[in-house]
């Protein structure tokens, strides 16, 4: 009796012809989103700064990775520059939104506010004018950030808060926290803002770090835990490197399964010399 065999070359051929339909349509649709994503991605490396400035016995670093791997972008920002007065300006922020306009948007709030803090002393200044100039660019999106500013010959560290996730402070003599300064609304929310001003001074040594919530919340963790995991590796690494504890603080961002995009600014501090010291 003959049998009749099934014909695998043509069940082989209409597997091929359906991977070689779904391949094409593939491509055509995730080749405006990966130029999107390329675009966005341009962006964010020419709007955040290539090198970051130090003073003696002040050292900074950042790092920052996108989220989801490299597939999306967001508007997550870092800064420190030199003040006409000698003082260093440092901040971080994070535009709501992951897309070209968000880090578009990203870039003009930073230059706005490295604009305002050379010509405004006063942190909570900076964050009120900075406030006015977003709410001028009738943008629907905002924006949370930290000011910093520190004056290096007196080691006054003067910042205010719109919105944004508190920062990670630890010094070598084993004391550490979580920062709790007041702060007001977000940038490009309300008009009129005040934002408080929270004055400390860096006598010993030691580090404060400043993130964004993409390194410490997310679908494994929320905010609290990714802060206090951030507190623990701050503490346990302050005599390191300002580059190698910015490394270190970014890995933990894996552990919340973050789908932000994630921001970290290191400000280490030597201890100040004592009166006569050269």
């Amino acid at each position: 009796m003959n049998r009749r065999r099934t014909p695998r070359s043509a069940s082989a051929e209409d597997l091929l012809s359906t991977l070689q339909h779904l391949t094409a349509r593939a491509r055509q649709e995730v080749g405006p989103h990966q130029a999107r994503v390329e675009l966005a991605q341009a962006l964010q490396r020419k709007m955040l700064p290539a090198t970051l400035p130090s003073l003696p016995g002040i050292r900074t670093a950042a790092r920052y990775a996108p989220a989801r791997d490299g597939l999306d972008i967001g508007g997550d920002w870092y800064d420190v520059f030199l003040l006409p007065d000698g003082a260093l300006g440092l901040a971080i922020g994070d535009v709501q939104g992951h897309d070209v306009e968000a880090a578009a948007f990203m870039g003009q709030v930073r230059i706005a506010m490295r604009a305002v803090a050379g010509t405004a002393a006063d942190p909570g200044e900076v964050m009120a004018r900075t406030n006015d100039l977003v709410l001028s660019m009738d943008s629907s999106l905002f924006a949370t950030s930290s000011f910093f500013r520190l004056d290096p010959a007196t080691r006054e560290l003067s910042s205010a808060r719109a919105g944004h996730v508190a920062g990670v402070w630890a010094t070598a003599d084993g004391r550490s926290g979580v920062t709790t300064d007041a702060g007001g609304l977000p940038l490009g929310i309300d008009a009129g803002q005040d934002y408080p001003v929270t004055r400390r001074t860096l006598d010993t040594e030691g580090a404060l770090v400043l993130l964004t919530d993409g390194v410490i919340e997310g679908p494994s963790m929320p905010i609290g835990d990714g802060l206090e995991e951030v507190r623990r590796l701050v503490s346990a690494h302050v005599g390191a490197s300002a580059e190698e504890l910015a490394d270190t603080v970014l890995r933990a961002a894996a552990l919340t399964g973050h789908e932000d995009d994630a921001a970290v600014l290191v400000l280490c501090h030597d201890r100040p010399p004592g009166p006569g010291a050269p």
